[in-house]
């Protein structure tokens, strides 16, 4: 290994930054020439690679977002698109590519081993909709995130006696919505993985009247369904002044916490260990505190720990 590239694709994420840090700082204490993508496979397409050194990647480790941009491209997704990414590793001679993202990027990766390109995964999403890992960067600062924002917003809830529908990301995963809701004792919460009724929505809120409760926070992951319509028929069924805040990107930024630059750290440096050792095509995770590595193609169902988080909140929330 001589020359490896590195690129961050889909999301951002807060931790970019520090696996990008740990991956260009490792390379460079085994002689190895780090090389920095641009854009994501877009970047890659359009040559948009650079010889990277120590510092460049200074002062970046407290840094949310991703020093190398990223992007979405369709164009990847098309034959032609990946040959002409083919053209571009090989005109800058790079032996292997560490890409940083989620699923989609590793799709990608995968499209690339299949025509020969040695591969290592970072996984990197807000969702922890990863498989194989117990967490991916950037999940523990986007929740340390909502959770501060929900705390602020239960001040406004208590004070004008009000019930509260806080959407946050999570279109195909509740994992975000079920760890906020489970941190800030929400009333409800609503994931794309169990529907819950509004019926038992709208009798849960009540019962908490019924006991004297001035206010009520249902956490909603964006994919379980319009929070503007559950708060209308809230108002309509319930006869509850209903408000809704939708977090958005909020969610996305900010400097990593201290868990998701420990965690980068660890997983940029271990991707570039394995490749020194000949192991390659593989993504890299955390299960229980251990580093691991995995064939991109392996399946891990985690509905059972969703599953379990989504009882455990019925059973203390309310």
């Amino acid at each position: 290994m001589k020359r490896i590239g590195v690129l961050t694709s889909g999301g951002d994420a807060p931790g970019m930054n520090a696996a990008i840090r740990a991956v260009v700082r490792k390379c460079i204490y085994h002689d190895i020439q780090p090389y920095g993508i641009s854009c994501g496979y877009s970047g890659l397409i359009d040559g948009d690679i650079n010889e990277m050194n120590v510092g460049d990647v200074g002062d970046i480790i407290h840094k949310g977002g991703t020093i190398l941009h990223t992007a979405r491209s369709e164009e990847f997704k098309t034959p032609e698109g990946q040959k002409k990414a083919l053209f571009q590793i090989y005109r800058h001679q790079l032996d292997a590519l560490i890409v940083i993202g989620g699923d989609g990027t590793y799709c990608g990766a995968q499209a690339l081993i299949n025509q020969g390109v040695p591969i290592m995964g970072i996984p990197a999403t807000i969702d922890n909709d990863v498989a194989y890992t117990d967490f991916t960067i950037g999940f523990d600062t986007a929740l340390n995130t909502i959770v501060q924002s929900i705390d602020q917003i239960r001040d406004t809830a208590t004070s004008h006696e009000r019930t509260y529908l806080i959407e946050v990301m999570g279109r195909d995963s509740g994992a975000l919505a079920l760890r906020a809701g489970l941190a800030v004792g929400a009333e409800s919460i609503l994931i794309p993985e169990s529907r819950m009724s509004m019926v038992e929505l709208i009798d849960r809120i009540k019962s908490g009247i019924s006991r004297g409760k001035k206010h009520a926070l249902i956490v909603v992951a964006e994919g379980a369904g319009s929070v503007v319509d559950l708060a209308k028929v809230i108002n309509t069924e319930a006869n509850l002044e209903t408000r809704v805040t939708i977090l958005g990107h909020t969610q996305r930024g900010g400097s990593p916490t201290a868990f998701d630059r420990v965690l980068a750290s660890r997983l940029g440096g271990y991707s570039i260990e394995l490749l020194l050792n000949g192991i390659m095509n593989k993504a890299v995770g955390m299960r229980e505190n251990r580093l691991i590595h995995y064939d991109f193609s392996q399946e891990d169902d985690n509905s059972m720990e969703i599953e379990k988080l989504y009882s455990l909140s019925k059973e203390v929330s309310n």
